[in-house]
């Protein structure tokens, strides 16, 4: 295959039958660092009654937890390759084992130049057209993902997943749908209003309850309710950001490694939050004090956080509590300490939010 250019949320489906999502934007020379999202029923089955996804032909399961890691490593390991930096293997696709890419943004102009099939089309449609007419956005600005990227949504049961690309229009998105939110006649409402969202999910983080997670989500803005009148359902949808092609710099340089340095917790102040709402998430900070862990973690000048939870969740000037991997990163010209959150034995552990809150 010829050079390929992929970012965060564009999809890579494989001749096996598996649909990756493509993580982050900074990748190998040849290898973009994935997350297996979806697997077809030739190779995998779910008891899961969420993980069907029957709108095309065959069925395809959706991934949980690390289902399709387990997969993957097991059955199909060379979607995994070595990552230097790192020290260790990644889930990956090989350029030359694309079978096929989705693109968000592709796949939401071909969307809009028909006529929607189905309720869900029709509903995607009809909010995308409010948030531009609102937001004064265009098009070229959103993507679609999840199960309508793929054309396997459910129209009855499936959610709006919508992609904003860049800086200033996720802003400007999170502005409009506050907007939106606080007028009860604009069919729009926040998912996070209140913690009855959370009623009957199993909750397995230790240092971050449910009422601080509710908060810290409602004030992200991205997560909303539609009350679709036509259709007679209320709709989640969702407003994901993902950075613009110029906006995308390297998190590392080529020459670096990281060093795991064991555990830690601290207070901190964040200095700069400009690639808060990306994956991977980076804080940059100054440490307050250190609360567990090694003297030199008051040293740590960023949090560098692969989690979807903690898109977006704290804010410059604030003071917060983050805990988790701490890391050294260096190279022959340089070192510096980080905190790094992202999949691990100790996920449920790991933490990253407002200290103080009285909830």
């Amino acid at each position: 295959m010829a050079y390929v250019k992929l970012r965060d949320r564009d999809a890579i489906l494989t001749q096996e039958g598996l649909i990756f999502r493509v993580f982050g934007s900074n990748h190998p020379d040849t290898f973009f660092i994935c997350d297996a999202e979806y697997a077809s029923e030739k190779i995998f089955d779910s008891k899961d009654p969420r993980a069907p996804r029957t709108g095309l032909d065959k069925t395809f399961f959706k991934f949980y937890n690390d289902e399709g890691l387990n997969l993957v490593s097991r059955n199909f390991p060379h979607y995994t390759f070595f990552y230097k930096l790192l020290n260790k293997k990644l889930l990956g696709v090989n350029v030359s084992n694309i079978f096929e890419i989705r693109k968000p943004d592709e796949r939401l102009k071909e969307i809009a130049r028909v006529d929607p099939t189905d309720e869900l089309m029709d509903a995607t449609l009809r909010v995308l057209n409010n948030m531009i007419t609102q937001s004064g956005l265009s098009l070229n600005e959103f993507g679609v993902f999840g199960s309508m990227l793929h054309g396997f949504h459910h129209p009855k049961f499936s959610d709006i997943d919508l992609v904003v690309y860049g800086r200033k229009a996720n802003l400007k998105m999170c502005e409009t749908l506050e907007d939106l939110y606080s007028f009860s006649s604009s069919d729009y409402s926040n998912e996070f209003e209140n913690e009855d969202v959370m009623k009957g999910k199993l909750w397995r983080f230790t240092n971050f309850n449910i009422r601080e997670y509710v908060w810290h989500q409602k004030r992200k803005q991205i997560y909303g309710l539609f009350k679709d009148n036509k259709s007679g359902r209320t709709i989640k949808a969702e407003f994901e950001p993902v950075k613009n092609w110029n906006e995308i710099n390297p998190y590392y340089e080529q020459e670096d490694r990281i060093a795991p340095m064991g555990w830690t917790k601290i207070k901190a102040r964040v200095t700069s939050d400009v690639d808060a709402p990306f994956i991977p998430s980076i804080y940059s900070i100054e440490p307050i004090s250190v609360l567990e862990g090694p003297k030199c973690a008051f040293e740590v000048s960023r949090v560098f956080s692969y989690m979807e939870e903690f898109r977006q969740q704290v804010k410059k000037d604030e003071v917060i509590i983050v805990e988790g991997n701490l890391e050294k990163v260096m190279s022959p010209q340089r070192s510096y300490y980080q905190i790094t959150l992202t999949y691990c034995p100790r996920y449920y552990e790991q933490v990253l939010k407002v200290d103080g809150l009285t909830l």
